[in-house]
């Protein structure tokens, strides 16, 4: 039985962010997305919804909701099954960042080293893959990381 879990439509597991996400791309077109978990954007982004959906920082959330989609989104369905053990895919993203897919001894989708929590949501025509990390170029994840240790 492989570790993920398939989930059938279910908008609560997206999350804030994750509905944010859905809602930049149009619905009338086959796309998929992997969304990062609700504690991957706090770890990784230090984004939180009820911190970041409020007063002057709701515009720099959605400045970054909108680049991590680029990063993550492509203009195909690209469904769990559709990678084999063994193989790995690779599929450029709305931004023209190369996303490098396989799967790892447990069956998880692994996505540019980001491994999957959840797979195959399906929204309409989108379909989406939660992962348990944020799918980022090098430049763009030197951007959002502290300039000081958090201990300090």
């Amino acid at each position: 039985m492989p570790f993920y879990k398939k989930v059938s439509d279910n908008v609560n597991s997206l999350g804030t962010f994750g509905n944010m996400m859905l809602q930049m791309l149009p619905a009338d077109l086959a796309f998929t997305i992997f969304v990062p978990s609700e504690t991957a954007f706090e770890r990784d982004l230090r984004l939180r919804a009820n911190d970041s959906l409020v007063g002057e920082k709701m515009s720099d959330t959605y400045a970054v909701i909108s680049r991590i989609l680029g990063f993550s989104a492509v203009p195909r369905v690209l469904d769990s099954a559709m990678v084999g053990a063994g193989e790995e895919l690779s599929y450029d993203a709305l931004s023209g960042f190369t996303l490098f897919i396989s799967k790892d001894v447990r069956g998880r989708l692994v996505v540019n080293g980001v491994k999957s929590d959840k797979v195959d949501i399906r929204r309409g025509k989108l379909l989406v893959h939660i992962m348990d990390g944020v799918i980022m170029d090098a430049e763009f994840e030197k951007s959002v990381q502290p300039d000081f240790d958090e201990d300090d």
